[in-house]
């Protein structure tokens, strides 16, 4: 079953309903349903069917609609974040070969393949007939999520119907989603989170309020457009939740309609959360976790009992029918789910996985109540304000500046964040560390940029020649 059919029999149900809400503009579900039609039917003309298919648009209704449309053609969707670096778009676009590249307007002097670019709007006013949603088997590819990647470069995790299905399903049961909800939606659509204000939403009926980006560097405005708005259900990242805690004037704007935050991507600091769950005590919080390659595989409803300063809070139960195992030699939590990705997206094809169990680079450990604790990375990967940071990525972009001979990267604590990447470099004779590192800001998305650097002489290595990152943790320690 293609992943848009619950859209499709909810628009039998409720046509008139509101459906997406983006600041004043406000559409229903049979005005979606006939923009993803003209869309889906060009492409269907096209015989996309199984073929990438880039969104370059901003998170909205536009880009939603992009996304439905691609999908009803039986095609992948890959969301792009169009604030990264030309570099870092371009390479996603060569490396995913999409067949079109969704986008508005003319296509933009970043773009190296102008030949792909189709406009929205030009789409959106097609007259190709319509068929039905394109029928897919479950296991075929709906969507790929480039992350991150550890060989220095970005890399797509492909996730099929079945797995996006699995996990819209159990959450829509879990959290009683219907269709009188109002869902606040913040994550960028390249982001997993993103998948649940996408998917689930609509196929309980739910109507999606686009929560305004600038409203994130504003917590008290954010919390006045969550009660103006009447939000229900909002899933977002703890660092933008404990800003809202510390700041967001909670409590003197009560949110009565909220009645549920469910949070993810990274570590929430449990002062933080405390401060959360006080401010809103009749809210119902949860804590899911998981890699984007297997979404969410594990959740806790966050019992505001247990709640100390000094213990991080669990990742709680199995979550979508997940079958959780623990590595005994290393700790790590290896995932069989019907969640779990395809394998990756490189060079423009699925390289598959050879098992059905992904081992997650996560250690765990269970605690007295059978539920799972987080230990942190048993690799180098940081989360950084909810997103996946491979530290080669930023190495690789760092030496290649014309005045950095060598570099090395590695997570520090942050309260806001959870971790910000940091760096050592050695300079060229003479150069100048400000100067070396202007061209980063053209690199880099600001997620990644190093909050800070230490200018050494050679960077320390271990007897085998490996770079010693525990010494250069040690140096931020200082």
């Amino acid at each position: 079953m293609n992943i848009v059919t619950p859209f499709f029999q909810q628009c039998t149900q409720t046509p008139e309903a509101t459906a997406f809400v983006e600041e004043n503009q406000a559409t229903s579900y049979a005005e979606f349903k006939s923009s993803i039609e003209k869309i889906a039917a060009f492409l269907q003309a096209k015989s996309v069917q199984n073929q990438c298919i880039i969104i370059a648009l901003d998170r909205g209704i536009n880009s939603a609609c992009a996304i439905y449309g691609v999908l009803s053609a039986g095609a992948i969707y890959l969301p792009l974040d169009i604030k990264n670096p030309a570099t870092r778009l371009n390479f996603i676009i060569q490396d995913a070969q999409p067949s079109y590249v969704i986008g508005q307007g003319e296509a933009p002097a970043w773009l190296d393949k102008a030949e792909l670019w189709l406009d929205i709007d030009a789409l959106l006013c097609t007259t190709a007939e319509y068929i039905t949603p394109t029928a897919v088997e479950p296991s075929a590819l709906a969507a790929i999520l480039y992350t991150s990647g550890s060989t220095g470069n970005p890399k797509g995790v492909a996730l099929s119907h079945q797995a996006i299905g699995n996990f819209s399903v159990w959450a829509g049961q879990t959290f009683a989603i219907n269709n009188q909800e109002r869902i606040a939606s913040l994550a960028p659509f390249h982001f997993d989170l993103s998948i649940f204000d996408l998917f689930t939403s609509l196929a309980s009926g739910a109507s999606v309020y686009f929560l305004p980006s600038r409203l994130s560097l504003s917590p008290s405005r954010l919390t006045a457009w969550l009660a103006e708005k009447q939000i229900s259900s909002w899933y977002t990242v703890p660092s933008l939740l404990s800003f809202i805690a510390l700041k967001g004037a909670l409590d003197v704007t009560p949110l009565p309609s909220l009645k549920r935050i469910l949070f993810a991507g990274e570590v929430f600091p449990s002062q933080h959360l405390i401060k959360l769950a006080n401010l809103l005590p009749e809210t119902k919080l949860y804590n899911l976790y998981g890699p984007t390659e297997t979404n969410v595989c594990c959740y806790w409803q966050v019992d505001r009992k247990r709640l100390n300063t000094e213990d991080a809070i669990p990742i709680g139960l199995p979550a979508c029918n997940a079958q959780l195992t623990i590595d005994a030699g290393t700790g790590e939590l290896q995932v069989n789910c019907l969640n779990n990705f395809s394998g990756y997206w490189q060079q423009g094809k699925l390289h598959a996985l050879n098992s059905k169990t992904y081992s997650t680079g996560d250690k765990v450990s269970l605690n007295q109540y059978g539920e799972y604790n987080y230990h942190g990375r048993l690799d180098r990967m940081l989360k950084c304000s909810g997103y996946r940071v491979e530290p080669a990525e930023i190495e690789q972009c760092i030496n290649q500046l014309e005045s950095i001979e060598s570099c090395a990267v590695i997570g520090i604590k942050d309260t806001t964040s959870g971790q910000r990447p940091a760096a050592v470099v050695v300079l060229i004779a003479g150069a100048s560390l400000a100067e070396a590192i202007k061209p980063l800001r053209q690199l880099l998305a600001p997620y990644m940029q190093p909050c800070k650097f230490i200018v050494v002489e050679n960077l320390p290595v271990l007897s085998n020649g490996k770079t010693d990152y525990q010494a250069i943790q040690d140096l931020f320690r200082v």
